[in-house]
């Protein structure tokens, strides 16, 4: 039985969101009475006796219909359900800073995919009134190379999820998602910001919730550029475009969490959506040394192709 307690009410990913939980890295809105004027509910729930009977020893996500569930151990069970409820099952042990943390990624992510819309995992700059999404593996330097040109005063579209959808005449545009960066205390050091100012993502790590209010888009602008950045083990930064089919690759590379897009039956969809984007997006792979801090060097290859 789900439990009835306050609500809070915010504005993410394009989405009005009515939550039983506090999330104050989204942008608040009045209080909703109309229940058809909410997009996205998060609720609290018992599902610890469902995933027992449904999920797959040693797995961490489990397929019912039009729900996926997704389990972290010693922090929650979430379900995901046709891109309008999220609910939560958490283990008294966990804290609301972890769940925050999978519910704003992972769990967001999922719900995306189920509505339809493509979730690119990496950052998003505006630059010029359109979007340019920088994506990458984990630990990259996605949000660093981000930050780099919020201290240009470019704004910020979204960290970590980028939602990209199309309009009705094919032209792929990017959602703002939520005014925060996440960065290392190792990036906030390079750009001179004193990480005693900011609050850790999770107690004791070493990344942080950087919020960037004055410096964040408000409406959805075109996707007119994607750059893959990977970094390798010598050699000078540079830049090459990215050709033909590796386009798709890219694009399917770093889409959050592919490897559901088969278990949801969304591999066509992904295919027919990424075929389109390619069409009106530049590509490029931006190439950094692994122990050189690189990203001056870098917004200024991205600026040159912008230009």
């Amino acid at each position: 039985m789900t439990t009835t307690l306050e609500s809070y009410y915010y504005k993410a990913f394009g989405f009005k969101i009515q939550s039983i939980i506090p999330l104050p890295e989204l942008q608040k809105i009045p209080i909703h009475s109309n229940e058809e004027d909410i997009d996205i509910v998060v609720e609290l729930d018992e599902l610890s006796e469902l995933w027992e009977e449904t999920a797959y020893p040693n797995q961490y996500f489990s397929i019912l219909g039009d729900a996926v569930l997704f389990h972290v151990p010693d922090i929650a069970i979430y379900r995901i359900q046709n891109g309008t409820h999220i609910s939560i099952s958490a283990f008294g042990s966990s804290s609301l800073d972890h769940i925050r943390l999978y519910l704003l990624g992972t769990c967001m992510g999922i719900l995306l995919m189920q509505r339809r819309i493509l979730p690119l995992h990496g950052s998003a700059i505006m630059i010029g009134g359109k979007a340019y999404a920088i994506v990458g593996e984990s630990g990259a330097g996605k949000s660093t190379l981000a930050s780099a040109f919020l201290q240009k005063g470019y704004q910020l579209i979204s960290d970590d999820v980028i939602p990209v959808q199309l309009k009705t005449e094919g032209m792929p545009i990017v959602t703002p998602a939520y005014p925060q960066q996440k960065l290392w205390e190792e990036s906030l050091q390079a750009f001179d910001m004193e990480p005693t100012n900011f609050k850790p993502i999770i107690d004791r790590e070493k990344k942080f919730a950087v919020p960037v209010q004055s410096h964040f888009a408000g409406d959805p602008v075109e996707l007119a550029g994607i750059y893959e950045l990977i970094k390798i083990k010598n050699g000078t930064p540079n830049i090459v475009p990215t050709e033909k089919l590796d386009r798709l690759h890219t694009i399917f590379r770093h889409t959050y969490r592919n490897f559901l897009l088969g278990r949801l039956g969304l591999m066509e969809w992904h295919f027919q959506l990424t075929t389109q984007i390619i069409q009106k997006t530049d590509i490029y792979q931006l190439r950094r040394p692994h122990h050189k801090f690189t990203v001056h060097n870098l917004t200024a290859f991205i600026l040159e192709t912008i230009r």
